[in-house]
Parts: C-alpha cells; sequence; structure tokens
C-alpha cells in the first residue's frame, strides 16, 4: 500500500496456568524510491499490561523503557517543546486499546516492529478465553498466528473461531489438544486473505478468539515455583444457591426512548430466566421512589407474570434521585432478612441501572457512597451498571468496589439489551457466599485477596502469594465457604515437587510465569483499591503498585513507555500510558495527528501539561514555527442565563466560563435552581417569537416568565415583561416595571430598577438579578423577554441543582487540541470535564447584567447539542409541570 509493504505479522502466545504472554511481530519494506512514514497499529485487551517495544530498523533496535510516570512525563514536554508531534495509546472499543506507533524509513529500508504484553485469563460461563484483534489492512505474505497452551491440569476443550472466519478461510484454523497441551494455528495464504479472487482487500478484520478449559478432580489446584504460588478454586457439581435480588432501576427522563426500551426487553428476558427458589423485587427511581412490591416476593409462576406486566408498564420521566432509589433497595433487603422472608443461606444481590447522575434528593456522590456503605455493611453485593456516557463511572465503580461489587458499562447500541442480560447472567448462579481461602500467616508474605462474598457457576477464585522463604515447597490451605444445604470446609495441600513434574515441558513456560501471575494480580487489586482508598492510604496503595509495575516492566496507569525513534537530526522520544477506565467512553481520537510517536492514552496526568493557565492558546497551523496567540485573564462575571437562552458558568478558578443553549418549544418549564435545604427554587417558562421564522433550523425561545419560591418564607415571586408578584400566603403585592421600589418583607428585600431589572436578596442571603429585555412593541417578530443572573450563590447548599444550581459548586475543565475551527474567529478544541471528552468551539456571549440593553462580552468555551455532557443527565431531565 503506496509503496509500503508489511510482508510479515506474527502473534505468538504462550500460555501457561491461565497466563497469557504475548508478542506480535511485524516486518514492513519500503519498496519506494523516496522515505516513508510506517505505521505500527495494534488493538490490544483492555485487561492486558504492555510489557516490552522495540523498533529495528536496518539492524539498529530502539528498545523502549518502563519509566515512573513522572519521569516520562518530563521527557513529553521536552518533545512537546521541540514542536513534534504525538501519537497515542487510546480505547478503540468495548474491550480493546489500540496502539500505535510510527517511524520514517529510506527507500529500500526495512522496519521490524516486537510488542509484548501480558494477563491472566479470565474465566466465562466454564471457559477461559482469550481474543486477538486481527486488522493487517492489506494482504501479508507471511501471516501466522500461533497460540500454545500449557495447563497442568489437563484441558477438557478447546475451541477457536474468527469473527472473520469465512467457509474458504475455516479450514486455515488448525487445533489440537492432548493431556496438558494445547495449540492453535491459523496462517492464511495471500490467495485466502482476498475478499474475492482478483481484489487487494484483506479479509482479515476481527476477533480472532481462544476458548479453553480444564480437567477439575478437586475443587483446587495448587502451584508453587520458586518461592511464589497460585491458587485456582472453581469447585464443580455444588447445588446452586437460592437469590434474593433487588433490581434498582433508573427510569428519570434521560432513559426515555430506546434506553428504556431495551431496559425492559432485558428484563422481560432475565424474568424468564429467574429460578422459583429465587426472590426478587424491582425500585424504580426518578424524581420520586416507587416499588413493585414492599417486599421481597418468590419467584412464583403466577408472581412472574405479574411482574412482567408491571415491567411492560414502565416509563421514563423526571429526574435522578438515585440515593432514593439504592437506600430503597436496601431497605427491602434488610427488612427481608431481619423478618427471615428469605432463606437463611442464600445469596443477596443488587443490581444498579442508571444512565446519569443524581440531581434531586441527595446529589453529593461522596455523601451517597457513603450513605450506601454503611447502610449494606458487607452483607449484600452491589453491582452497578452505567448506560451510555453520561454516567460518573468512577463513582458507580468506587461505590461497587466498596460494598464487594463491580460496575459495568452498558453501551448504548442495538445490542443493550444484550449486554444487559449477559451481565445477569454471569451473576445468576451463585454457588457458595462468604468463602475464604486460608494460608499459614506465618509462611506467606505478600497475599493477593483471599475472601469472596460470592463464587458463581463457571468463575473461578484465583489467589497468588510470596513465601517467607523462598525455598519453601510445600503448602496446605483451609477453605471456608457457605452452599446452599451446608458449610463448605476442608484441608488442601501441595508440594513444589508435584508442580515440577507436571512442568517438563519447559517450551510452553516462559520465564518465571507463577511471580510475574502473582505481580500482575496484585497490581491489578491494589490499583483497584486505590480507587476507594483516600490520604495515607492512598498513596502507600500508590506507592506499592509503582515499585511493582517498574519492577517487573508493566505498563500501568503509573508507569509510562518511553519509546525512541530516530529522525533525521535527532532521536525523539514518546510516551505509552495505559488508560484508565475513567475516560473509556471518551478519549478517542486525542491527539491523533499523523507522524506520531508519542504512545498516549487516556491518562489524565500527561494530557494537563498543554493545558496552559490561566491563559488560552490557540495555535495557528501553516506556520513554519508554531504560532500562538493568548486571550488574558477575564473579569468577574456571574453565572447566568439570558439570550435565547444562553447559559453562562462562571469558572474563577480558571478565570474563564463554559456556556450552553438550551432548544426547547415555547410553554416548556425548566427547573434552574432548587435547593432543598434552604428551600429556594427558580423555574422559568420558555417563550418564542411573535411567529414562527421558516428559515430557521432552531426556531428562538427565551424566558417570558420566572417564578422564584423559598418554602421556608413561605414567598413566591412571579416576574414577567409586564408584572412582578409577591405572594405571601393568600397576601399578593403587585408592581410593574414602570415602578421604582425597594421593600423588604418577610425576610426578602426586592429592588427595582424601573425599565432596566430588580434585585431579589432571600432569607439565606442568596442573591439574584433580573434582567428585563424590551423591544419595539411593533417589532414583526420579537417580543420582551428576561434574564436571570446569581449574585450569590454560594450561600446556596451543596445540595443545590437544577440547570444553573449544579454549577453553584466547583467545576474544573482541561482544554486541549486547540484547532482551526468552521469559524476562522472561533476555534474548536476538546474539553475534559466531568469525565466526558467533548468537542467545543471558543466564542463569546452577553452579559446584560450593568447594560440590559448592550451587554458585554464574555469569552467562554460553548458546548454543543443542550449542553451534553457537561450537565447532569440530559435538559429534558429538568422539565417540569408548573412554575412552583
Amino acid at each position: 500500500v503506496n509503496g509500503l509493504e508489511i510482508y510479515s505479522m506474527k502473534i505468538d502466545s504462550k500460555i501457561t496456568s491461565r497466563f497469557a504472554h504475548n508478542v506480535i511481530t511485524s516486518r514492513a519494506v519500503n519498496r519506494g524510491n523516496v522515505s516513508k512514514e510506517v505505521f505500527f497499529d495494534v488493538e490490544l485487551p483492555k485487561t492486558a499490561f504492555i510489557t516490552n517495544f522495540s523498533m529495528t530498523i536496518d539492524g539498529v533496535t530502539y528498545p523502549g523503557t518502563i519509566k515512573e510516570k513522572e519521569a516520562a512525563k518530563k521527557q513529553y514536554e521536552k518533545a512537546v517543546s521541540r514542536g513534534q508531534t504525538a501519537g497515542l495509546v487510546k480505547v478503540s472499543g468495548r474491550k480493546t486499546e489500540k496502539f500505535t506507533v510510527s517511524v520514517n524509513i529510506k527507500a529500500a529500508s526495512k522496519v521490524t516492529f516486537e510488542l509484548t504484553y501480558e494477563e491472566l485469563l479470565k474465566r466465562h460461563f466454564g471457559k477461559y478465553e482469550m481474543f486477538i484483534k486481527v486488522k493487517p489492512k492489506q494482504l501479508v505474505k507471511d501471516f501466522e498466528i500461533e497460540v500454545d497452551i500449557f495447563e497442568p491440569q489437563g484441558i477438557t476443550e478447546l475451541e477457536a473461531e474468527g469473527t472473520f472466519i469465512t467457509n474458504e478461510l475455516q479450514n486455515t484454523i488448525k487445533k489440537t489438544f492432548s493431556g496438558k497441551k494445547g495449540h492453535v494455528s491459523f496462517k492464511p495464504t495471500l490467495d485466502q486473505q482476498r475478499t474475492c479472487a482478483n481484489c487487494s482487500q484483506s479479509v482479515l478484520d476481527g476477533d480472532f478468539t481462544v476458548k479453553y478449559d480444564v480437567k477439575r478432580t478437586t475443587p483446587d489446584n495448587l502451584q508453587i515455583v520458586n518461592g511464589y504460588f497460585v491458587h485456582f478454586f472453581a469447585p464443580t457439581n455444588l447445588p446452586k444457591l437460592s437469590k434474593n435480588i433487588i433490581f434498582v432501576l433508573d427510569t428519570s427522563g434521560s432513559m426515555s426512548g430506546r434506553e428504556i426500551q431495551q431496559t425492559k426487553e432485558a428484563l422481560l428476558k432475565i424474568l424468564d430466566d429467574i429460578k422459583e427458589d429465587d426472590f426478587f423485587n424491582f425500585v424504580l427511581f426518578d424524581s420520586e421512589i416507587s416499588t413493585w412490591k414492599e417486599t421481597l416476593i418468590k419467584a412464583t409462576p403466577e408472581n412472574l407474570d405479574e411482574a412482567r406486566k408491571f415491567v411492560q408498564h414502565i416509563s421514563a420521566q423526571g429526574m435522578t434521585n438515585l440515593h432514593g432509589g439504592l437506600m430503597r433497595g436496601i431497605n427491602i433487603l434488610n427488612a427481608a432478612h431481619e423478618e427471615n422472608l428469605v432463606p437463611k443461606r442464600s445469596a443477596s444481590i443488587i443490581i444498579m441501572l442508571t444512565d446519569g447522575q443524581p440531581n434531586v434528593g441527595v446529589s453529593n456522590t461522596q455523601e451517597i457512597a457513603k450513605a450506601v456503605k454503611a447502610a449494606i455493611d458487607g452483607r449484600y453485593t452491589l453491582y452497578n451498571l452505567g448506560f451510555g456516557s453520561g454516567v460518573d463511572y468512577s463513582f458507580l465503580e468506587k461505590m461497587a468496589l466498596e460494598n464487594k461489587g463491580l460496575a459495568r458499562r452498558i453501551y448504548p447500541d442495538s445490542d443493550a439489551a444484550l449486554q444487559l442480560q449477559g451481565f445477569y447472567d454471569e451473576v445468576s448462579n451463585p454457588m457458595l457466599i462468604d468463602v475464604e481461602l486460608n494460608y499459614p500467616e506465618n509462611e506467606i508474605s505478600d497475599l493477593t485477596t483471599n475472601s469472596f462474598k460470592h463464587f458463581y457457576d463457571g468463575s473461578e477464585i484465583v489467589v497468588a502469594g510470596r513465601f517467607v522463604d523462598s525455598n519453601q515447597n510445600h503448602l496446605s490451605v483451609d477453605v471456608r465457604g457457605e452452599g446452599a444445604n451446608d458449610a463448605l470446609s476442608y484441608t488442601t495441600q501441595q508440594d513444589a515437587e508435584q508442580t515440577a513434574q507436571a512442568f517438563q515441558e519447559q517450551q510452553y513456560i516462559f520465564g518465571e510465569y507463577i511471580e510475574r501471575l502473582w505481580a500482575y494480580l496484585t497490581i491489578e487489586q491494589l490499583l483497584e483499591k486505590r480507587l476507594t482508598a483516600t490520604g495515607e492510604e492512598k498513596e502507600n496503595l500508590t506507592a506499592q503498585a509503582l515499585a511493582l509495575s517498574l519492577m517487573y516492566k508493566f505498563v500501568t496507569p503509573l508507569t509510562s513507555m518511553v519509546v525512541t525513534k530516530p529522525e533525521e537530526n535527532e532521536n525523539e522520544e514518546g510516551i505509552a500510558d495505559k488508560p484508565t477506565e475513567v475516560l473509556n467512553m471518551y478519549l478517542k481520537n486525542l491527539l491523533s495527528k499523523p507522524g506520531t510517536c508519542v504512545v498516549y492514552a487516556k491518562l489524565f496526568l500527561i494530557v494537563k501539561l498543554i493545558s496552559i493557565k490561566p491563559s488560552f492558546i490557540t495555535k495557528s497551523y501553516g506556520q513554519t514555527s508554531p504560532v500562538y496567540h493568548t486571550y488574558a485573564s477575564q473579569p468577574t462575571w456571574y453565572t447566568s442565563v439570558d439570550g435565547d437562552p444562553h447559559f453562562i458558568i462562571s469558572v474563577p478558578q480558571k478565570k474563564d466560563a463554559i456556556c450552553f443553549n438550551i432548544n426547547e418549544n415555547p410553554g416548556v418549564i425548566l427547573n434552574l435552581i432548587n435547593d432543598p435545604v434552604t428551600g429556594i427554587t427558580v423555574n422559568g417558562e420558555l417563550i418564542g417569537d411573535k411567529r414562527a421564522n421558516s428559515d430557521a433550523k432552531i426556531q428562538n425561545s427565551y424566558f417570558g416568565k420566572l417564578g422564584i419560591a423559598n418554602k421556608q418564607l413561605g414567598v413566591k415571586l412571579t416576574v414577567t415583561p409586564e408584572t412582578i408578584t409577591i405572594q405571601n400566603g393568600d397576601e399578593k403585592t403587585g408592581f410593574t416595571w414602570l415602578d421604582s421600589v425597594t421593600l423588604q418583607q418577610a425576610g426578602l428585600t426586592l429592588i427595582i430598577n424601573r425599565k432596566k431589572n430588580l434585585v431579589l436578596s432571600m432569607g439565606s442571603g442568596a442573591s439574584f438579578v433580573v434582567v428585563l429585555h424590551q423591544v419595539w412593541k411593533k417589532h414583526p417578530l420579537h417580543q420582551d423577554f428576561l434574564g436571570l443572573y446569581t449574585l450569590k450563590s454560594d450561600k446556596l447548599s451543596e445540595q443545590t441543582h437544577g440547570l444553573l444550581g449544579q454549577f453553584f459548586r466547583p467545576i474544573d475543565f482541561t482544554i486541549l487540541e486547540v484547532h482551526p475551527g468552521s469559524d476562522p474567529k472561533k476555534p474548536d478544541a476538546t474539553m475534559i470535564v466531568k469525565n466526558n471528552e467533548l468537542t467545543v468551539t471558543r466564542g463569546w456571549q452577553k452579559d446584560y447584567r450593568r447594560d440590559p440593553k448592550h451587554g458585554v462580552d464574555v469569552p467562554c468555551w460553548f458546548v454543543h447539542d443542550n449542553g451534553a455532557g457537561l450537565i447532569d443527565g440530559v435538559h429534558t431531565d429538568y422539565i417540569v409541570s408548573s412554575l412552583f
């Protein structure tokens, strides 16, 4: 392709006792007569750690070296200061990350890329699964996948398949297994790779998957090698426990449409799979909390039929009271156990599904997590499913991990219902609860997690550790657990000599595989614990994970691989980072210009290097050297909504602002501020132009009426472009905009500045300015409207929410990749805010607080699509039925 030929690509995988060591080698040649840029593009499992990378050009090898992230960051900053471009590791799919690196090679030169990564294969539904992403993008003369498996327990089944495999390719997959060894190979010829007989396009594009399982004569398998051990625990033929399951479901307005339909479809299928010994219930949360039944209900055929009817009538509306929904679900489980409504030996599970963020009731995520942890108190498992990109995934993950569960993303695609059902299938068959694997304390150090709330059918528990005495060759383990009928309790043991006998086939073993398995599992669990830790504990966990990452050369969220490649004048450094889940849905195509060498990722620390504070920087392209334009620090302004309607969010710590519009129909009422503590609410009703503009795709709308209430004072203020009305109980006082008034009553201070604005202060000290915009009365299109500005928002509580109110708490954001937009005067950029990646545009909005006629320009970053990704949930969540 374009004079560049990939003449060889080999993927070599060695799996020893579930631990996979994979090496991808790609060889290319420049058959042109000028220098060409060669790209090495590989998609890796998100669960894998890169351990090595090198480029060999004309016999000279350029290796990657793994360093602490801070040290690597300095090299990256140096590369950026020289004007060099960057490549990246980025999220490329639900299960993959893309590693990209490029290099210029001279005419007739050859380059060899070699990437190594390792992962521990997990057991799901009774099989270990390893998938390899196959996408060479051109025909490759010598293409081969080879997988060698060695399992001391013996292999009972082996499958290999590819999503791209045609009938012609089926016979090219070779698989054999016997005893402890298994082998899979896939080596298509050039002609077999073609999409048609004379085509130059490759059919190789998709997932190549290897699945297998091992022989189990006992529930355990212990292996000891050179001072380290690994314990695999997967008992079979146990009776299934009954389960008590609460489905806590988000039914707020943002779930309307396809999301709620897919959820209902999945629930109906799940109801078909619930067993008669199980107990279940549904909790729905939007602005209010509702339940199907008051208690857990046994899954009899009659109750299941009734539940199906209930599910079919679920609808979505209102806001998101996530805290209230979870607490109701926990209380139902608590009551069921206290009143002995459910079997003593049973597994209690909460599955919570949401597509947004809490914005009514308790909306502070730290308070929610604290309350949920205290209420569950280690008795139940919480699984959090985040639907789409509007969720605060780090919050969901932290809360699940604190309650012995996990979080899972549900991607808003056509198969979302299957994703939901698939997750349920994983946890639908608990076999044991409260499993503990106990090892002699005086013999073992650095033990991975050894207690587990549930063991599910078809899964496997893995524990690894290091002996205090590296010469120790014997280990005994006490196993405890609660089954459906009785307690599980026994002791198992293993000698190092037995393991050595099992590993006589040395060609299948890569290095100190058990030691590396222990390191991989330990780092994975330290990083997981770090998510829920704070202060000194978090620092200690970070230090431990970093030390192991550097010792065993793993690219983790705490380390970076520095990649050096040759350039004409000097070597150029780049960085490979391990992406973290926090940005998995968002950092796509970040810094993705061609000619890249910095292998980059979802990692926030390094991204921040190119965010210059406090000034905003754009880059003019087409110059020999970059030219930067700087916008100076901005004066103070206030969070407000005015105009069509334009929301301006002040971010004082950045000396900057964020803007967004809401496009809705006249007559719609939006909740702007809602503080449940002080009792202050502000709602606004939209009006339109006098007649629709046939040339406009989106019709203008403005606020034509504001309702400001203080429940504690019992006061309501209604403002229109004609009148201002105060209602205190049954007493009403009215004014017009022709009045000049200063009024104090019932803890309220009102100042009306004739035909200009009004200033309102309420009991808590919160103050607002309402600006009057008047147009020529005979104007054929426009009519008078209002603007709202908040002066003392800090006087409202931390629980304040609403389209404006949610921004009274500090908000942080980072700006990346400023580049020319469709308007030469308004550059575009990537904004990272609330764990979302948004495309934003630099522009201006008007602040009319002091000058209602002309206003003052406020420079801001404009967020498109009704503030999607910036506001909690979606804008329709804030639609309310009345002004008060």
